[in-house]
């Protein structure tokens, strides 16, 4: 009788830890699939490669119901202009990102500062005016970067700063005059660059990066054209075909800009509003000295003609001077043959002429006996 209750106690103990068990892993598969299968409305969701995609609905504002394990956002073709500062707040997972062809026209500084794990990051043709200089901070992973088709005018200097493993950038189609070296030094893997379709300033602003763009070829670097839309005598030409001596002028201008800020005495510039002047006699205004702001020297574009025919002069002179070196030798080594043929025969000539005098002598000997 006590085993048999026994073992009846024995078989519902098991009975209820089975049920217990079975309940604990449909909730945690229910909780699991819940997760996954959260999806934006219109959306279209990829549990397998935790993508959501969102493009192409007309959209004004990011989804708030995002799932937070998402790897890739696709979000283009939509009609976004703001974006909210903690918009991918939750989004720490996130690898991809895509806002191309929307409406941005200005990025928050905290806008990907919690994407730590963003590789690729398109911007593409949107209508972006600025950039902050801490716009990719905490985005260390970054290998792809696409800003292409905006009227971006200017990269702020540090931008780059954490970007030491991105191997792809774009800033084609902006409204870029120049760049400075200083911003693309930290671009340690950077593998190609895309700066086409700006208008170029091929003056001494552009200097530094064309030393900058040398040294990126030079390590395997690919770069596409950088047109020169200023001067108009270097129109069209390509940035990195420009001889560098054509920019010598550049350091005569920096020194005559610090010997001018050295000369002058007088109180500091400013380009703030000017305050209304009290009027004058006409003594004081003669008495008064005049102080003025030095004027900044005036770019003076170096002529690739004028550039090309002193070369051209050069390279003649040098010419006619080597055929005349040539000519004097030659003609040097004709009198000397001359001369040396002129002393031989000389010397032939000088025993015959000695008979000649002894017989003479001889003969006045004898008439003088006689």
């Amino acid at each position: 009788m006590l085993s048999l209750s026994g073992s009846y106690w024995w078989r519902n103990t098991l009975s209820v830890r089975w049920r217990e068990a079975s309940l604990l892993a449909c909730w945690l598969s229910f909780c699991a699939a819940e997760s996954l299968a959260v999806c934006p409305s219109s959306c279209k969701c990829n549990s397998g490669t935790l993508e959501v995609d969102c493009s192409g609905l007309g959209l004004s504002s990011i989804p708030v119901d995002i799932p937070t394990n998402t790897r890739t956002f696709l979000f283009l073709n939509n009609q976004l202009s703001t974006l909210p500062g903690q918009a991918f707040s939750n989004l720490s997972a996130l690898q991809r990102l895509d806002l191309s062809n929307n409406f941005l026209d200005q990025l928050p500084e905290n806008a990907f500062r919690d994407l730590v794990n963003l590789t690729q990051l398109q911007l593409r043709n949107n209508s972006i005016r600025s950039l902050d200089k801490d716009l990719l901070q905490n985005t260390a992973l970054l290998r792809q970067l696409d800003l292409s088709i905006n009227g971006i005018a200017q990269i702020p200097s540090g931008i780059f700063d954490d970007l030491s493993s991105l191997r792809w950038l774009s800033l084609r189609s902006n409204r870029l005059q120049n760049l400075d070296r200083v911003t693309f030094e930290p671009l340690v893997s950077l593998q190609q660059l895309q700066v086409g379709d700006n208008p170029w300033e091929c003056d001494c602003n552009l200097r530094d990066f064309k030393y900058w763009m040398e040294w990126f070829s030079y390590r395997g670097g690919k770069i596409d054209q950088l047109a020169c839309t200023l001067p108009k005598e270097l129109r069209g030409k390509d940035m990195r075909m420009v001889p560098m001596e054509m920019f010598n002028y550049c350091s005569q201008l920096e020194d005559e800009n610090s010997s001018t800020v050295l000369d002058n005495v007088g109180p500091p510039c400013s380009k703030g509003t000017p305050t209304a002047a009290k009027p004058k006699t006409s003594l004081e205004a003669e008495e008064e000295p005049s102080v003025g702001c030095p004027q900044k020297q005036r770019y003076r574009p170096v002529s690739v003609r004028r550039a090309i025919g002193t070369v051209i002069i050069a390279g003649v002179v040098c010419g006619i001077v080597c055929i005349m070196m040539v000519v004097a030798a030659a003609y040097g080594c004709i009198y000397a043959s001359l001369m040396a043929k002129y002393h031989r025969e000389l010397k032939k000539r000088q025993p015959l002429m000695g008979d000649t005098e002894g017989e003479h002598e001889e003969q006045k000997q004898i008439s003088s006996v006689a």
